[in-house]
């Protein structure tokens, strides 16, 4: 039985957790996940434990932020002030939205935090800057 290797197209089932038990993600619920080793669709860390991997086998890692979604920027987040939100919405923390930037492309941010008078606005992806754990099993290599 052949090993993953870079280049392969695989399919997979995974848990993705926080270093506190915390899961954010999973695909036992669906359909596994199918991609090419190599391809960037899933961040580095991710393929790279696939390789190696027979069919059936399983393997948990624990990936530091480099290995995933990357560092948390606090040049990344912004201030705004209340009353520069327009009237008719009420801004709630974790609420997520997207804002046209300069350049055409959309930019996803999240509200953080809300004091009297302030609302900040983070561009980090939610995973930024954590060290997350996952639990992979190979389903099929194409």
């Amino acid at each position: 039985m052949s090993k993953a290797k870079t280049g392969d197209r695989v399919k997979v089932h995974y848990t993705g957790r926080m270093e506190n038990g915390t899961e954010f993600e999973t695909s036992k619920e669906t359909a596994p996940r199918e991609f090419a080793i190599g391809s960037g669709f899933y961040f580095a860390g991710f393929e790279e434990a696939i390789i190696g991997l027979r069919i059936g086998d399983t393997k948990k890692v624990t990936l530091p932020p480099e290995k995933a979604y990357g560092p948390w920027f606090e040049e990344l987040t912004v201030r705004v002030k209340k009353s520069d939100i327009p009237e008719d919405i009420n801004p709630v923390v974790g609420e997520k939205f997207k804002v046209w930037r300069p350049d055409g492309n959309l930019m996803p941010l999240t509200i953080t935090e809300i004091t009297e008078n302030i609302v900040t606005l983070d561009a980090n992806h939610p995973l930024a800057g954590k060290t997350l754990i996952y639990d992979i099993e190979l389903i099929d290599i194409i």
